[in-house]
């Protein structure tokens, strides 16, 4: 008998397709085949500290393995950890929320996504502050909502204002999104500048903020200043936070969103219907981290900073390379935007994704392009590798353009 095989047509979902690609993990991908075929390629591409996960958080998660520690969780999170998270942000943020205010998520990702698919509806505008996290923009498509953006400019530290945010609003707007400090610019907006921003949301019904503060730790001013913290726009306001930059925890995935217990309903909601409550052994982890001393992480900032001179110092000699001074995160966003239209043989740089490649293949240094970040005039450097690495990256990278012309 004739055996017949059906032919499946390979075709994703319109959602997929709708979706781009994270430049920062497309950039990552190309590193490691380099990398592969033997070539020493320095990455400062990715979000991710180079120091080790404190001990007395590891050792957490091994005596909770040890003991047993092995179930499933409450889908929002072991009591205790939200117990601690809400203490913490009392403490430290003056923030006035509870235990059943706060979901812990599988990382500060989920986190951001449970917040938008809580909240908005198809159509819905979401006013995005550019320069913008990479993923911020694909997260709003995927809730169906429609991102809007504004940008701050170099001259202003990057930093969108009050009075542009005022005139972004619509009808449709439903939400604001931002982080400070902020990935990819180390912008870090003031006690002032948040308070305005607030000011002009408090002038709309039913709009919120999402403020992402997963930086908060790696902060170079005087202090963190928590815009949930103001009275009057704290019910509509969602902060999003979590463990992976400042304890150096990326791979432990805990985030959490600390917000008016009806979101937080629907926070759980959504991520009951997707992963369940956060891994046991992780969640102890961070138990241990949000009640321990806050020293490892100051030490960890300490060394971002220097590293943040140091490479401020060196992109400031190459002619036309222009930056601002980061006040937080880990990261430098160089305006390089002069280098359009310049070649190298037969490459042409025609915008930020061509000279990332050109410095890829020419210098062997892998930083990511703007465009994904809502600024293809620059590009994104990790202050997140050794001293040593950081000044021969940007060595390289002063030799590699030298030679465009």
């Amino acid at each position: 008998m004739e055996v017949l095989h059906s032919t499946v047509i390979p075709k994703v979902s319109d959602r997929l397709n709708a979706l781009a690609e994270s430049q920062t993990l497309e950039m990552a991908k190309k590193a490691r085949e380099l990398k592969a075929k033997g070539f020493d390629v320095i990455s400062v591409n990715l979000g991710e500290p180079d120091f080790q996960t404190p001990d007395h958080i590891k050792q957490a998660a091994k005596e909770a393995i040890d003991g047993g520690f092995t179930f499933y969780t409450p889908v929002a999170g072991i009591p205790e950890l939200r117990k601690a998270i809400a203490e913490k942000l009392q403490k430290e943020n003056n923030l006035d929320w509870k235990a059943e205010n706060i979901v812990v998520s599988t990382g500060a990702k989920q986190a951001l996504v449970n917040a938008l698919m809580s909240i908005v509806n198809k159509g819905d505008e979401v006013i995005i502050f550019a320069p913008y996290w990479v993923s911020y923009l694909e997260m709003v498509k995927i809730a169906e909502g429609t991102p809007v953006i504004i940008k701050g400019d170099l001259k202003n530290d990057f930093k969108v204002t009050a009075e542009q945010l005022r005139q972004a609003i619509t009808s449709r707007t439903k939400a604001i999104m931002f982080s400070s400090p902020c990935n990819p610019t180390g912008t870090v907006f003031t006690e002032q500048e948040l308070t305005q921003i607030a000011e002009v949301v408090a002038e709309h019904e039913n709009l919120f903020i999402i403020a992402d503060e997963i930086y908060e730790y790696i902060n170079f001013t005087s202090r963190h200043f928590s815009i949930g913290s103001l009275d009057f726009v704290k019910d509509r306001v969602i902060t999003v936070n979590g463990f992976s930059k400042g304890f150096a925890m990326t791979g432990w995935r805990v985030g959490y969103t600390a917000c008016a217990k009806w979101i937080a309903d629907a926070c759980d909601k959504m991520q009951g219907q997707v992963t369940s409550g956060t891994c046991s052994i992780a969640q102890k982890a961070a138990l241990a981290a949000i009640t321990g001393s806050r020293e490892p992480a100051q030490k960890m900032a300490e060394a971002y900073l220097r590293r943040r001179d140091l490479v401020k110092r060196l992109l400031d000699e190459i002619k036309g390379v222009k930056t601002n001074t980061p006040q937080g995160a880990f990261y430098i966003f160089p305006d390089i935007s002069d280098y359009f239209g310049k070649k190298h043989g037969e490459i042409t740089i025609r915008n930020s994704y061509d000279l990332a490649m050109y410095l890829l293949n020419d210098a062997y240094v892998s930083l990511v392009d703007g465009e994904g970040f809502g600024a293809p005039e620059c590009v994104r450097i990790s202050c997140a590798a050794s001293d040593e690495q950081l000044t021969e990256a940007v060595r390289r990278i002063k030799v590699s353009l030298e030679k465009l012309a």
